[in-house]
This record gives C-alpha cells, sequence and structure tokens, in this order.
C-alpha cells in the first residue's frame, strides 16, 4: 500500500515572515536561528534548517478537531523555504535518524492506533498502521519533544 506524506502549506505561515519580534511575540511566535544543521526541523519543507538560518517557532493545531483528541504544539518554520513536494512511499530528510511517534486516526478524528518507530524504522510501521483498515491518516511526531511532524495518508486518499 502506497502512502503519501507533504509538508504543511507555505502559504498558512506567510503571515509570519519578515515580522519584527514585537510583531511575533503578539502573534505568540518567535525568530529563531538555526545553531546547528540539525534540531531544527522545518514542517513545510520537511528537511532541517542549516545553521544561521532563519526559522519562525510558533504553535500549531495539527489535529483541528472537536473531539478529545485535538491537539496543537510548537512547531519550527524556515522564513526562507520552498514547499516540499509530496513523498510518495519514501520518508521526508526530516525524518531520518529520528525515533517517530505515529499515531492512526479514524475518520471522525478519533484515535484508533498509535506505534512507535526506531530512528530510520518509520516505513515499516507507517504500512502496518495504513493496513488497519479503521486509520484514515497517520499524524507523526518526533517522539522525545512531541512536535508534529507531518501528516500521513494512504497515496490517492486526498493528502
Amino acid at each position: 500500500m502506497a502512502y503519501r506524506i507533504a509538508g504543511l502549506p507555505r502559504g498558512a505561515f506567510v503571515k509570519y515572515y519578515g515580522k519584527t519580534a514585537e510583531e511575533l511575540g503578539r502573534m505568540n511566535a518567535r525568530r529563531v536561528f538555526a545553531d546547528a544543521d540539525r534540531g531544527f526541523p522545518c514542517r513545510v519543507s520537511l528537511e532541517d534548517a542549516r545553521a544561521g538560518e532563519s526559522l519562525i517557532l510558533l504553535n500549531f493545531t495539527s489535529h483541528d478537531v472537536a473531539n478529545p483528541y485535538r491537539s496543537a504544539h510548537a512547531i519550527y518554520v524556515r522564513e526562507d523555504t520552498e514547499q516540499a513536494q509530496a513523498f510518495v512511499d519514501c520518508l521526508p530528510p526530516v525524518f531520518s535518524g529520528r525515533a517517530l511517534s505515529l499515531r492512526g486516526f479514524d475518520a471522525q478524528g478519533m484515535l484508533h492506533a498509535a506505534s512507535l518507530a526506531a530512528p530510520d524504522e518509520a516505513d515499516v510501521a507507517i504500512r502496518a498502521l495504513l493496513a488497519i483498515p479503521q486509520v484514515a491518516c497517520i499524524h507523526a511526531h518526533n517522539a522525545a519533544y512531541g512536535c508534529f511532524a507531518a501528516r500521513i495518508e494512504r497515496h490517492g486518499d486526498g493528502l
């Protein structure tokens, strides 16, 4: 079964780009600069920012549902990035070397199944969750920090 992973839409974050620190503060966001080539995962490009790159740290509602599983957490978005192409049947660079929490939600947004994937073992766990008919999509989160990483769907299901 083929799956598809796409970055968050760049357009959803344009309102943060180019703002002053004060303006970002009023939006409950912050500008940060990557101090290493790893550890600042952009949710639009699905790549880590490089040392010195500017990112916006903001709160993002990754699971916007009217049930107990509604979820929001801090994410990074690079200010100067392009939209990632969808990754079909392969993992984006930002997943490499990271342990992931994979949460399988049903069509009503309720958690149906979940799995922890050790670094570089997410492909098998994704396929196992998507083999469960009730799982409509998977939300990947970094296992350690808990931040939303990406949404995963069966290829052709409308991501």
